[in-house]
């Protein structure tokens, strides 16, 4: 086993030189350098005849991460098994994308005005390719957290099923996971449980999925942990819980909101003395059992919806073994729900609500050289069926998330999906992608590209007609409306 390879005379040169130019270690270069040409050259990089450059040592460059860059290469070369010389020699596929990278580097390096600092902001930005212009094969790259040229980072993808939005948004997810240096995190509802059966994805994106009524499966969340248990505190959060089960629930009325924010309270107020002092649905299903009892009233809607989120386990409870998460904008997790029967709408509500409250105590995320940190992503799948819900929470990470450093992420069957009353999302999304839709409303075309009335009108009939993969999108040139181009492909980045 080689336990150190020697680059290139012309890859040590660029390495050196943008040590001094960069200040960053030359080790982190070379890894810089082999993931450019891993994403960019895969297997078909060329082959490095020299060895006459600097010396680079195994344990410097793959540090604690071989498990991790094996699987990187095994998925771009489809093969499993590599030879300790395929992996990490003087001819093995480490060196090849290392030397070939760092050609890129200099490319780079060039295009940036040859500043060392630009090189890094261009390097630290979320720059996601997502496809080639059909006409030209032009690249096209997303600037996703580009705050010079963009208002903020919302995505929505629209197409109708199996046109290729999944795979177009599992490959941007994967792509900013890894640009990221996992660093960036998301949580994503999949509402068809097609993605959590994507082991490929799971695996390189390094996502913890949660299978809900599969196996006993629970989310370690409890939606009830407050930032303060005053009076206060509880009284507003017991009002909003109230508030989001009824804009859920239409069954939920006036009387239903009051039972429900009443039986929250009286759980705060038996578990205030605990280590725990935080109710689950079994302590709020028992509080409004004891509610109705008293009042010789019957199971109604609320009591259904309450013994359902209690009798599923859908939520961490006492008992359970292990503390519920402290936060969930530090995890990268998938929520799979499509075994729910019922539900599905509400346990995203709560885990939102959660998402939203602790945005909310965050500091501004940080801004270096015109590029924002993104913390996370929420990726909502199947958008349409929550974007009819006033959902407080969800229009108020739009609305307020770009300088915390959160992004939400759509993927519906149609721009109309957009268009409603009470909130305007076209106004909000950035990134907007349409895949092939029937039906589309000129109007939803106008708003959610930018693009004028006659030209939406014009695109209705070309929607409908797009191939798979094809996609029409705001152009990065002021001087077009739009540009049209085949999409990129999970599992074509990632084979």
């Amino acid at each position: 086993m080689a336990d150190r390879l020697y680059t290139s005379s012309e890859a040590d040169e660029v390495l050196s030189a943008l040590r001094f130019e960069t200040k960053l270690e030359k080790a982190t270069l070379a890894r810089i350098a082999f993931t450019l040409s891993l994403v960019k050259d895969g297997a078909a990089v060329s082959p490095s005849p020299s060895f006459s450059g600097g010396e680079l040592k195994r344990p410097t460059f793959i540090a604690e991460d071989e498990v991790f860059l094996r699987t990187l290469i095994a998925h771009t070369y489809g093969k499993r098994e590599f030879s300790e010389d395929e992996f990490f020699s003087n001819r093995s596929i480490v060196k090849n994308h290392i030397d070939s990278g760092a050609a890129l580097l200099a490319k780079m390096f060039q295009e940036t005005g040859r500043s060392g600092d630009a090189l890094i902001q261009r390097l630290s930005g979320l720059d996601i390719f997502i496809g080639r212009t059909l006409l030209h094969r032009t690249e096209l790259i997303m600037e996703l957290n580009n705050t010079t040229k963009h208002a903020n980072s919302h995505l929505a993808i629209m197409g109708k099923p199996g046109v290729g939005k999944t795979q177009f948004l599992l490959k941007i997810l994967t792509d900013i996971r890894i640009q990221s240096n996992f660093q960036t995190n998301f949580i994503y509802f999949d509402y068809k449980g097609d993605v959590v059966e994507n082991a490929r994805f799971l695996e390189l994106a390094r996502v913890q999925p949660f299978r809900l009524l599969q196996g006993g499966q629970c989310l370690p969340i409890n939606p009830f942990i407050l930032p303060a248990y005053d009076e206060h505190t509880i009284n507003v959060s017991a009002r909003e819980k109230a508030e989001s089960f009824a804009s859920i629930n239409s069954k939920l009325g006036v009387v239903q909101k009051g039972a429900l924010t009443e039986a929250i309270r009286a759980s705060y107020a038996k578990r205030a003395s605990s280590p725990t002092p935080y109710p689950d649905f079994p302590d709020i299903l028992e509080a409004a059992n004891a509610a109705y009892e008293e009042d010789g009233k019957k199971d109604d809607s609320l009591i259904e919806v309450l013994r359902d989120l209690s009798d599923f386990d859908l939520f961490w409870r006492h008992g359970t073994e292990g503390a519920p998460m402290d936060r969930v904008s530090n995890r990268t997790m998938l929520i799979d729900v499509h075994a729910m029967p019922v539900l599905k709408e509400l346990v995203a509500y709560l885990v939102i609500e959660r998402l939203y409250k602790e945005m909310a105590t965050l500091p501004d995320s940080p801004v270096t050289e015109g590029r924002r940190t993104i913390r996370t992503i929420l990726v909502i799948d199947e958008a349409h069926n929550y974007l009819g819900q006033k959902n407080m929470f969800l229009q108020r990470i739009i609305r307020e998330g770009r300088s915390k450093g959160v992004v939400v992420f759509f993927a519906s069957q149609s721009p109309n999906d957009y268009q409603q009353k009470f909130f305007n999302f076209q106004e909000l999304l950035e990134f907007t992608y349409i895949f092939q839709c029937d039906g589309v409303a000129a109007g939803s075309v106008q708003d959610i590209l930018g693009c004028s009335a006659k030209t939406a009108k014009e695109l209705q009939t070309e929607i409908a007609r797009l191939e798979p993969w094809q996609v029409i999108a705001r152009s990065q040139a002021k001087t077009e409306d739009f540009v049209k181009f085949t999409a990129e492909a999970f599992y074509k980045s990632y084979s």
